[in-house]
Order: structure tokens, then sequence, then C-alpha cells
């Protein structure tokens, strides 16, 4: 969204300035492609995690400005409310050690953001949607306190121009109306960024297109919102519920969502920064005052301000974005499938998957998204959400005979695609270690049906049959899952359900 958005009103006539300078600032990265500008391939990656702040009662706790204040670290930032942080990871090159490396420099950074929470009687906790939330927590007085998050408010609200209705249906039924996008803020996910040549760009995105689902499956972390018990990954729903610009008259006539799987396989880059352009209006039009084609004719590297603002407020699941470091403009694929958690073991194991599989994926011969229907990707992935590790996905047929089939999610990936996220790994330079620790871990949550999502219900529901109200036992799920996420033992070894009470005397 850009770093710095300071909130005003907007004109009539800034629209049709920002319209103006978007189609300029494309044209700019045009002329970029065709004159092969961008930096040769570094092999990088980042990564971003979003987090909660939970009181030791498993209750959210509004207090990120103080605990900001505390961490005093650039890696540490806000997110869109008042419990929610975000840490970024420096880029590291892919090869070696480097998620033995990552996870070593998360357990250090989030180890120190928790003490300096503990400061405010505050935890850091990492799960897709913290099951303690309450509807009074997401409302728009708890939006963190920037410009960005209450302008971003004021417009989306505004394009909607009537409340915003969530209607979830999975194991139960969720629905209500909420007057801001505070929901959204509910959804804590991770970020994978992969820097790519623009040569590379499409064939690394279709793949991760393709495997949208898969992540999903054996990575789902969200089962609960507002007491309710939903889908297993209900983030996606609740993404795109509560910032949907679209009245229902809209949604009728087939206008796209901001949060949005996409339509289709592309070529280009290019096509995801111009499909963007045309379907979906400004809803920050903060115009910068340089001329990206002026700055291209004197040689320069210009920022493209407006594009890249603009492609912040389209909300992909794999995103485009154009970024500049030590003046030269490079492209990644941000992927933003993946919940928060459950432990940074987890987290690294689903990294380890994802880089690995897009890079065997992106470089078959017969590529994955030339035998399977882009509509077959977007159903998988919503079947995914549904059903986590029970999940079954149509995948193309192995051989010669061509079409597709449906398959259990756990035995394409045990069978299939595990030997796949290793060979890339291999390729890229990944050594045995790390890619037997970490691959291992997806295989042992397939071989076992479990995630942090099969993980929460079964414990849940133990609760509950001991005889706590919901919102107790939802609150000792919470507690519970904070204990163990902070012991660091992957998610598969939980055992589930509440510890015994040890017996006194």
């Amino acid at each position: 969204m850009g770093e710095k958005v300071v909130a005003g009103r907007f004109d009539l006539s800034d629209r049709q300035r920002y319209r103006d300078k978007l189609r300029r600032c494309l044209t700019g990265l045009e002329r970029l492609l065709a004159e092969q500008r961008f930096d040769r391939p570094q092999n990088l990656m980042g990564l971003e995690i979003e987090l909660n702040l939970v009181g030791a009662d498993g209750m959210p706790r509004m207090l990120n400005g103080e605990v900001l204040e505390r961490i005093a670290s650039r890696d540490f930032q806000t997110e869109l409310a008042m419990f929610n942080l975000e840490v970024n990871i420096a880029p590291h090159r892919l090869g070696g050690r480097v998620f033995d490396r990552l996870a070593e420099e998360l357990r250090t950074s989030l180890a120190y953001a928790d003490r300096k929470a503990g400061e405010v009687d505050a935890g850091i906790v990492m799960i897709g949607i913290l099951p303690t939330l309450d509807r009074d927590d997401l409302v728009s007085s708890n939006l963190s306190d920037v410009d960005r998050y209450t302008l971003l408010n004021d417009q989306i609200v505004a394009a909607r121009g009537e409340d915003f209705v969530l209607d979830i249906e999975g194991v139960e039924r969720l629905t209500c109306t909420s007057k801001s996008i505070a929901p959204e803020a509910a959804c804590t996910s991770v970020q994978l960024h992969l820097q790519v040549t623009p040569g590379r760009f499409a064939d690394v995105w279709n793949a991760a297109q393709a495997v949208a689902g898969v992540q999903i499956a054996v990575g789902a972390n969200s089962p609960f919102l507002f007491g309710r018990e939903l889908w297993c990954e209900s983030r996606p729903p609740l993404f795109q519920q509560s910032t949907d610009t679209r009245p229902p008259e809209l949604q009728a006539q087939g206008v796209r969502p901001r949060t949005w799987f996409g339509e289709r396989w592309i070529s280009s880059a290019y096509d995801l920064f111009e499909e963007n352009l045309r379907y979906f209006p400004a809803l920050l039009p903060i115009c910068d005052e340089e001329d990206p084609l002026e700055v291209l004719d004197q040689g320069g590297v210009p920022s493209l301000a407006e594009l890249v603002l603009h492609n912040g407020t389209v909300y992909r699941w794999n995103r485009p974005v154009y970024g500049i470091a030590d003046g030269v403009p490079h492209l990644r694929v941000e992927n933003r499938v993946l919940p928060a958690g459950p432990t940074i073991t987890d987290v690294i194991a689903n990294a380890a998957f994802y880089y690995g599989l897009v890079r065997a994926l992106a470089e078959e011969p017969r590529p994955v998204w030339t035998r399977l229907p882009f509509e077959a990707a977007a159903a998988n992935f919503d079947a995914a959400c549904r059903y986590g590790i029970d999940a079954r996905m149509v995948w193309p047929r192995r051989g010669r005979h061509g079409g597709t089939v449906e398959i259990d999610a756990v035995t394409l990936v045990r069978d299939e695609l595990l030997p796949l996220a290793d060979a890339g790994l291999a390729g890229w330079g990944v050594e045995p270690a790390d890619r037997e620790l970490y691959l291992g871990v997806i295989e042992e949550r397939c071989r076992r049906r479990a995630n942090g999502a099969s993980w929460q219900a079964a414990t849940f529901h133990r609760a509950l049959e001991a005889g706590l109200s919901r919102d107790a036992a939802l609150a000792a799920t919470t507690r519970r899952y904070g204990e163990l996420m902070h012991l660091g033992e992957p998610v598969h070894t939980w055992p589930v359900g509440l510890p015994e009470p040890v017996p006194l005397g």
C-alpha cells in the first residue's frame, strides 16, 4: 500500500488524473519490460508474517502501538488493527541451509517481540484467525492509528455505500454485518516473496496459482470466527467479504471482487498489472510528482508510484510486485495464500514446500497449467479452504492419456508433489538436511491428516465435551495453542485436547 499515505479528501478531478497517471505507469512498465531493464536472477526470497497480540486469558489485546514502541525495530510494523503486528524478514538467497537460518532468525525475532509484549501483559500468537475475536473487537475504533488504514477504510466504505455483509456457511453458519473493513484484520497470514526475471514471471505465477489449493490443504489454520466453526481456512471468504466494494447488484452483474483468485493463466507480468487497471477503480487516487515516461527518457528508473499503490489495493492470492533495489527494478511473485502459524517450524516447512514446488512446476516441459483448466485450480482453492487436509483436488492425470482426475489432497502431495518439491529445492541448491527436515513436516501432516485447523477443531470439541461453554472452550483452545506454539514442535505432533489438571497434594 505504500510506506506513507496521508489522509485527505479527493475531488472529482483526482480520479481522472490518477487514471491517466496509471496508464502512463503501465506504459512505463511495458517499456521497462521491452528494454530488458530488470534485475538478473538472484534467487532471492522474502518472508512476512502477520501476528496477533493476546492476553494471558487468550483474548485479543489492542496494544500494537505500545508493543511496537518497546520492540523499536524496523523489522516489526503495524497491521490493520490494534491487536495486529507484522514481522518482515530481510531477503535471503535460496540455497544451502537457508531454511534453518530463517527459522533461527524468526525464533530470535519472535521471542524478543514476545518478551516486549509481556511488558504490557500481552503475548504473540501466530494463527490464521484468533478464535477468541468478538464482533466488538473488529470495529473501526480498533483500527491502527495510521493514516493509510483510515483512508483505505473510508474509501472502501464509500465505494460500497452500505454495510458489509459477512455470510459464511461451513460446519456452522455465520451471518452478520459490519460498518467498516475491520473484520479483515482477523485474517493474519504469511506472505512468501520470490524475485523472478520477467521471462520466468508468468511460469512462476501460473505454478503458484496451480498449487494454491494444495498449500491451503496442508496449511489450513483458521477454522473459527466470532464463535462459529466455519471453513478449515476461513480467511479467504472473510477477506473477500470484508473488503467487497460491490453491492449485491454489482455482484449479480459479475463485477470482480477486489479479493480475487483470478480467472486465467497469464503469459506475462504485464497481464496482471493491466487487468488491475482495467477492472478495478482507484481506491486511493493519490498522484506522485514523477512522470514515469520522462524518467525513462532520461535513462532513469521510474518508481511507478501510482501503479504500485493501486496494485496494493487489489488483493490477489498471488500478487505481482514491482520494486526497486539499489537503483535496479525487479519483479516478485507475492504468495499470500497461507495463514500464519502454527509454529515457526510449520511456517518454514510451508515455505520450503512452496519454493521447491513452484520451481519444479515452472520448469516442467508440459507445465501443469497447460493440462489443468484455470477453473479447476480455482475450485481446488475453494475446496481446500472448506475441507483443509481432507479436501479432494482435480489434477492432471499422469501418463500419456491426459485429462484430469479427482484425488485426495494428501495422496497428491505425498505421491507426486513432495518429490517435485524436493527436486525444486535441490535445483535452488538447498542442502539435503533442510529438504528432509522441512518437507518431512509436510509429509507427516499428510500421513496423520493433521494440521492447525484440524487440531483447533478437535481440541475445541474435546473442551465442549468436558463441559466448557463455547466461549470458555474457544479461550482454552487459544491458550493451549499459544503454549504449544511457543514450545515450537510442529503441529502434527501436538496432543489433541486440553492438559489434564494436576492433582493437588
